[in-house]
């Protein structure tokens, strides 16, 4: 079930739980959020930009990539608060908004390892991987990649167990998988997360991958402040329970 947290006539904010993907894509056979949307906002179906790309079906068959009033995306595994546009007017100004960096996102990530440093920051150049053109990574070494874009992510220690740790994170910038190839490139991957991971952290069974979408702040384009917030849910909880219980 997707949580609605607001809406006005002006944008919809969703709670997106883990395991259902955005929008289709290659290799997505299952219901998304935008199949979601379509049916309760049917408004929304031609907001948003023109898209002429498609993607090709597990049948062979090729469809449309829709996106109707996304302005940012999570990744499929990654649960948490999404703000979406419910006329085109305000899909430009957020799109506006999120290029200018003027929205405020943080996220809970509960990572393997300790961290020798409480705060810190990753940066740097990143984009589609030359070595696995499934995967992103960050330019460092030998480590190169298509179309490099600069990224910036900001984390906190929130709480340290014996061999993990949950992490604040704010990014910056908003590339593709950033969060999850950012704190792979220091060491620290999320418990999960099995395509930026280490070998040693692959046959460890987990419920999920443990990112979330904690919060979200901007302006909006009535000039009013928006601030919403998820708690992180229910296997979410549980696994950190069980966790400090050790």
């Amino acid at each position: 079930m997707i949580k609605i947290i607001f809406e006005n006539k002006d944008i919809i904010v969703v709670d997106k739980p883990a395991g259902i993907s955005v929008h289709a894509g290659v290799g997505t056979s299952e219901k998304t959020l935008v199949d979601f949307l379509l049916v309760k906002f049917p408004e929304i179906k031609d907001v948003g930009d023109a898209l002429p790309r498609t993607f090709r079906k597990a049948d062979g068959a090729r469809e449309p990539e829709i996106r109707p009033g996304i302005v940012h995306r999570l990744d499929k595994d990654t649960s948490g608060v999404m703000v979406v546009a419910r006329n085109q007017k305000t899909f430009e100004y957020l799109k506006n908004l999120f290029k200018n960096r003027r929205v405020e996102k943080k996220y809970l990530a509960l990572v393997h390892g300790k961290l020798k440093a409480k705060v810190g920051q990753v940066e740097g150049e990143m984009g589609r991987s030359k070595k696995d053109f499934r995967k992103q990574a960050l330019v460092r070494g030998k480590i190169s990649v298509r179309k490099e874009r600069y990224s910036l992510t900001h984390f906190k220690v929130k709480c340290e167990f014996e061999k993990n740790t949950l992490l604040e994170v704010s990014p910056k910038t908003g590339r593709m998988h950033q969060i999850r190839v950012h704190l792979h490139s220091i060491g620290h991957p999320i418990v999960g997360d099995k395509k930026y991971t280490f070998k040693e952290y692959k046959n460890i069974p987990t419920p999920r991958m443990f990112l979330h979408a904690a919060s979200i702040r901007f302006i909006g384009p009535d000039d009013k402040k928006y601030f919403f917030e998820s708690e992180p849910p229910e296997e979410f909880k549980k696994y950190l329970d069980y966790k400090s219980a050790r």
